[in-house]
């Protein structure tokens, strides 16, 4: 097995969407993780991502507000966009 079964996080990092969604190997390259998302596609290929505490398979799989993923020590915890105010 190349990966532990626990993983060791070493960082927390927050993600505030844009959309309803973003896809997983896009999160990675956004968050910082990785350097592209061709990138990220390779770690999800190599089951070194989870979302929610299990491993992902689908390299642009939708990651939506309240989701954790997980990678190379990082978690990002994906929010959902600021509401703004409509009385300034």
């Amino acid at each position: 097995m190349l990966y532990p079964k626990k993983r060791i996080i070493l960082e927390n990092r927050e993600f505030m969407l844009r959309d309803d969604h973003v896809r997983l190997c896009d999160l990675l390259k956004l968050a910082g993780v990785t350097e592209s998302g061709g990138r990220g596609k390779q770690l999800v290929a190599a089951g070194a991502v989870t979302v929610d505490g299990l491993p992902e398979s689908r390299k642009t799989a939708k990651i939506r507000a309240g989701q954790q993923v997980e990678c190379q020590g990082v978690r990002i915890q994906v929010r959902a966009p600021e509401q703004r105010s409509r009385h300034g």
